[in-house]
């Protein structure tokens, strides 16, 4: 294989690099610098940073926390499905509807039990 075919990656990611340190330069030059000791104050899941590490935390945090991750999860198998859809068939299709099936029952369970309300 001769260098020539990674041409198109190279030029690919050198495009890619010079878009994002274009948009990073914008962004510095055309935001407005207002700094104030709330912005500047460091932030961590809703919690105050500097309060007592034996501090009780929120059933509710870890649980929205978990839900997400397992949604999430579940949701990145269809990437691969999806590519590879054409091989998998009619078998696949079905079996994937099944899937997102049981993921949508298992999300309606959840919003329906409020795991998903910070109140």
């Amino acid at each position: 294989m001769s260098l020539e075919a990674y041409v198109p990656i190279l030029m690919f990611m050198i495009v890619a690099l010079a878009f994002g340190c274009v948009l990073l330069i914008v962004g510095w030059v055309a935001s407005p610098s207002r700094p104030d000791p709330d912005k500047m104050a460091p932030y961590e899941c809703g919690f105050e940073a500097f309060e007592d590490a034996r501090m009780r935390f929120d059933v509710r945090y870890y649980l929205v926390a978990i839900l997400f991750i397992l949604f999430d999860l579940e949701i990145a198998f269809l990437f691969p499905w999806a590519v590879a859809l054409k091989e998998v068939g009619t078998v696949g299709f079905a079996a994937m509807m099944v899937f997102l099936a049981i993921l949508t029952v298992g999300f309606i369970y959840e919003w329906k039990k409020g795991a998903l309300d910070w109140e």
